[in-house]
């Protein structure tokens, strides 16, 4: 055997993995230092500043089981609030030091982002999922690009843009950004102060409550005036019913477009009445709504299953289907197929289910 086999043995045999397991080193590492894990990607809260009327800007140290990210996706952060364990996805910015920026709206309601906004303190420390989501820049320059973002759907933008920066700002770019109200927008100096350098980025504020303003909606924006479209690459992000608009409004006038939802989408005709669904690893029986996503239903019967993005993208909610038929609910279409796989915060119940849960 030769000189380095066997120094690659040794360390594979002194690796902690070979005799201790992965939750008791974690249990004792972590009270070492919070963020010593085996595998296990964390991150501490290192502070919290106001980014907005209604929003505030996290800043999170991760561990170095964080592969990293590319500017526009998602990441699932873990919470604990009241003693249970939640998980939401937001669009981190990477800032020049590693450490990323996330900025969370507080949601009337919200458990986790009540929490995030008003009583995590620093130091405290979040479970972290590795990066997904496709909301990245084309691989291949585009000869123009059209970001359109309400509310939190600024942030991937603003990660897009902090890209596009740093490599000079080639081509053209407008982003066309919706608030209610002026004192909600985020990040509006900074993207002022991008537009001031480079000529070939231009800023669009649309407002549709402020009184100092004229409404101004997607489905009635003057995209006429931001010239020909026909080639524009298109990024869309925010509440479903934005999305949606924002498709309709540019379908064929422009050369493509990407989109992603926060919230799912109003959808006409739902089910309604109750379902029987079986879950076969715990051995319960539940009585659960049609119409409601199949994530939210089980959480309002004290379950938590896993879960992430919470809008069809991450699959941290997926599970075994046995038999039955659920609804899409950003689609509506009815999926019959047994033995198959379901993404539990995008489905409802359309007949009694069996799931492997």
């Amino acid at each position: 055997m030769s000189t380095v086999p066997r120094i690659a043995a040794r360390r594979h045999a002194a690796s902690p993995r070979r005799w201790v397991s992965e939750e008791l080193f974690d249990f004792w590492g972590t009270r070492l230092h919070p963020l010593w894990t085996l595998r296990r990607p964390l991150a501490r809260l290192a502070s919290r500043t106001a980014e907005s009327a209604d929003a505030v800007t996290l800043v999170l140290k991760p561990n170095r089981h964080f592969r990293g990210l590319l500017p526009g996706q998602h990441v699932t952060l873990g919470v604990e609030v009241d003693g249970r364990r939640l998980s939401r996805s937001y669009s981190p910015t990477v800032l020049a030091d590693g450490r990323l920026a996330i900025t969370v709206k507080a949601i009337a309601g919200g458990a986790v982002s009540q929490h995030l906004a008003h009583a995590a303190v620093t130091g405290e420390v979040f479970e972290l999922g590795q990066a997904f989501g496709e909301m990245t820049l084309p691989a291949a320059s585009a000869e123009r690009l059209l970001l359109l973002a309400a509310g939190s759907g600024i942030t991937p933008m603003r990660a897009l843009l902090r890209q596009l920066d740093g490599a000079g700002m080639q081509g053209k770019v407008d982003l066309v950004y919706w608030a209610r109200r002026r004192e909600e927008l985020c990040f509006a100096e900074e993207l002022a102060a991008m537009a001031e350098r480079h000529p070939s980025f231009d800023l669009h504020i649309a407002l549709t409550r402020d009184p100092a303003a004229p409404a101004s909606r997607v489905d009635a924006f003057a995209f006429d005036a931001l010239g020909d479209l026909s080639t524009a690459c298109t990024l869309v992000c925010g509440p479903g019913g934005f999305v949606d608009a924002a498709q309709a409004r540019l379908q064929g006038q422009v050369a493509s477009l990407q989109s992603e939802a926060f919230t799912p989408p109003v959808l006409p005709e739902v089910e309604t009445g109750t379902v029987q669904v079986e879950l076969r690893r715990s051995g319960r029986t539940l009585s659960l709504p049609r119409g409601t996503s199949l994530l939210q239903a089980l959480e309002a019967e004290g379950l938590r299953p896993a879960s992430g993005c919470r809008m069809g993208i991450c699959n941290t909610c997926v599970c075994g289907k046995v038999s039955g038929v659920t609804r899409h609910t950003l689609t509506g279409e009815h999926a019959a197929e047994p033995a198959t796989q379901v993404k539990l915060c995008v489905n409802s119940a359309s007949t009694d289910l069996i799931l492997e849960l």
